[in-house]
């Protein structure tokens, strides 16, 4: 039996003990499960990072910087889980801008971006792999400016290998690396990244990269995947 839904024709998230959720068919629901928490020496980075740009969302930015990431946020509309399109708050944009400032080892900004848009994601992005080296080949658009500016960087990140039948993966995603813009030297397409995962021949690799200027834009997700070589 089919039915096309009379009360919600998108839906994202948990109610109770139900979760719904979409994929190639449409969307579904699921019974709720508890994920273990091992708290990893890389999750607990990342919690650090979050829990302390919200501190300095609070003690360090002035009240002008933060009604400027306000603006900025009231400004740049953001596509969520559904397609939907929605407004994140400044601090949610001080945030998730800063969080892949520090992941990229660059520095943070405090002062919002005067240009109302996200970054524009990588729209050339490919990825080839080796399992004898457990290496990661990415290529892109490397006359984009992002790739010739500093304190700007792509941001990529690797995908647990998985069955070459699997045709949508929703992670879990490992950071790999980040590919450093440069005024003096551009980088150059391709680059090449040790995996984070152990890759075995045939299996398929996930590959998802952001794009993040020097002024803390951040943009939405680029995806692709490959099946590992030799």
């Amino acid at each position: 039996m089919k039915m096309i839904g009379t009360i919600a024709t998108s839906m994202s998230g948990k109610l109770g003990g139900v979760v719904a959720s979409h994929g190639r068919g449409g969307a579904y629901f699921r019974a709720k499960t508890i994920p273990t928490n091992p708290n990893t020496p890389r999750q607990i980075a990342v919690r650090t990072r979050i829990k302390n740009l919200a501190i300095a969302w609070a003690n360090d930015l002035t009240q002008a910087q933060r009604d400027a990431w306000d603006l900025y946020a009231a400004n740049v509309p953001f596509i969520d889980s559904i397609g939907e399109s929605i407004f994140l708050t400044g601090i949610n944009h001080y945030s998730r801008s800063n969080q892949a400032k520090l992941q990229a080892g660059l520095a943070r900004v405090d002062d919002a971006p005067s240009t109302f848009t996200l970054a524009a994601a990588e729209g050339s992005l490919g990825a080839t792999g080796s399992a004898a080296a457990d290496t990661v080949d990415i290529t892109f658009d490397d006359a984009k400016t992002w790739a010739s500016e500093d304190n700007a960087a792509q941001l990529v990140f690797v995908g647990q290998p998985v069955n070459p039948s699997i045709k949508f993966f929703g992670g879990p995603f490992r950071f790999a690396g980040a590919l450093l813009g440069n005024s003096t030297t551009p980088i150059t397409s391709p680059q090449t990244l040790a995996s984070p995962f152990v890759l075995d021949v045939g299996v398929q690799v996930f590959v998802e990269t952001r794009i993040l200027r020097a002024d803390g834009r951040l943009s939405a997700r680029a995806r692709t995947s490959f099946l590992a070589g030799a």
